[in-house]
């Protein structure tokens, strides 16, 4: 695998994982009760818990997206000159 490959799969995994994020994004925050609702039947859990939780998981997907997609795709970019 090539450094252009690998810079290429880093672009694509990252535009992928961005967009997923946004679209948990919409999905909390536009349908929250139906998601509390769904997994409240799941999970023994209150809102505020749920709140907290769909924050924190949000919140390390984002962290986890910047160091495992961007920031090495930003890297090899520089390395290629």
């Amino acid at each position: 695998m090539t450094i252009e490959q690998i810079r290429e799969l880093l672009a694509w995994c990252s535009v992928i994982n961005v967009a997923l994020l946004m679209f948990m994004f919409l999905v909390v925050t536009v349908l929250r009760p139906v998601v509390y609702k769904m997994h409240s039947k799941l999970f023994p859990i209150t809102e505020a818990q749920f709140n907290v939780s769909m924050y924190a998981f949000i919140g390390a997907y984002k962290l986890m997206v910047f160091m495992f997609n961007i920031i090495p795709y930003v890297a090899v970019s520089i390395a290629m000159g």
